[in-house]
């Protein structure tokens, strides 16, 4: 498998001002939101939202250095990722994240939800400063997206009646929607054609969905110490994603498990098992692997460089974290 962080090597040295700007930029003036801040930008999380803005700053800039509204950006991106992250843990009651302490286990509840609505709110206001109309849009649409999607997570829980079709408007919501809009927005600031632009925003929600269709395959494939939290831990609360919905179409008994919530002793190994024993991991996989291959088709119009090929990489390196 390729380690995220050699796919990064064009922008490594852009990562490490990123690192030491988002501590200083969250925590100044605040000690327990420096400690919240400190926590989770040092949380060792791999920084591919910011490092593929990166990327394509500088894809799109070869014949000049990335400007610091480009940074600033990146910045940005990984607020908005990380406050989501502080409230998705808040609303799952997640005690590990990253295979560390969560926020809100280390600080309480309160705390949590106040640092995430900092996080938001410290975001927006570094993005209106950006004076980039376009941009400021594109990324105030991500919030609501992320807001949307977390509502419609819990208002589908155990709902076996869902479709792939609303699982994936989900999962662009919930992750696809900051990757896609953020890569757009990186080719605005550097000046990029409409034309590009798009196929940057098409890029990043391709990219993004079979980033998310991997990790929830790796909730049922993997082990609590590989995933920094419990394997199966969305079916038990009843978020069914791309393998339990097509196992579904198989399994008639595990209709009666979800709907049940699980509540008798063994429900949930069954279900796990039953999931194992179909096509729904292996259809799960198929599906990943066409949305890597849309993502790659949308980076022709970019000039070839060291950075494009690490964008073009990404695609492997997220279906190659099955393997």
């Amino acid at each position: 498998m390729t380690p995220a962080t050699s796919l990064f090597s064009p922008v490594e040295a852009d990562l490490q001002i990123l690192a030491d700007n988002l501590k200083q930029l969250v925590g100044n003036g605040h000690p327990i939101l420096f400690a919240a801040a400190e926590h989770l930008f040092g949380a060792g999380g791999k920084r591919i939202r910011p490092a593929i803005v990166l990327l394509i700053s500088r894809a799109t800039m070869l014949e000049q250095d990335i400007t610091p509204r480009h940074r600033r950006l990146a910045e940005i991106t990984e607020m908005i990722h990380t406050a989501s992250l502080v409230h998705d843990d808040v609303v799952d009651d997640s005690e590990i994240r990253r295979g560390v302490p969560t926020v809100h286990s280390l600080f309480g509840n309160r705390i949590a939800i106040l640092a995430g609505d900092f996080l938001f709110a410290q975001s927006s206001w570094y993005l209106a400063n950006l004076d980039n109309l376009e941009v400021v849009k594109l990324l105030s649409e991500v919030i609501m997206d992320l807001a949307t999607g977390e509502i419609q997570q819990g208002l589908n829980r155990f709902d076996t009646n869902i479709s792939i079709d609303i699982y994936l408007k989900k999962t662009y919501y919930k992750t696809a929607s900051l990757i896609a809009n953020s890569s757009k927005a990186a080719g605005l600031l550097s000046n990029v054609s409409q034309d590009t632009a798009e196929h940057l925003y098409s890029y990043g929600r391709h990219l993004g969905l079979a980033f998310q269709i991997v990790d929830d395959i790796l909730d049922f494939t993997s082990s609590t110490d590989t995933l920094g939290k419990p394997a199966g831990s969305d079916l038990k609360s009843g978020n069914l994603t791309a393998p339990v919905l097509f196992a579904l179409e198989e399994k008639s008994y595990l209709e009666v498990l979800i709907e049940r919530e699980f509540a008798q002793e063994g429900d949930l190994e069954q279900a796990m098992s039953l999931i194992h024993d179909s096509q729904g991991i292996q259809r799960s996989r198929d599906l990943a692997d066409h949305h890597a291959k849309l993502a790659v088709e949308h980076l022709c119009d970019l000039p070839p460089s060291e950075s494009w090929q690490a964008l073009m990489k990404m695609a492997d390196y997220v279906l190659s974290r099955l393997y």
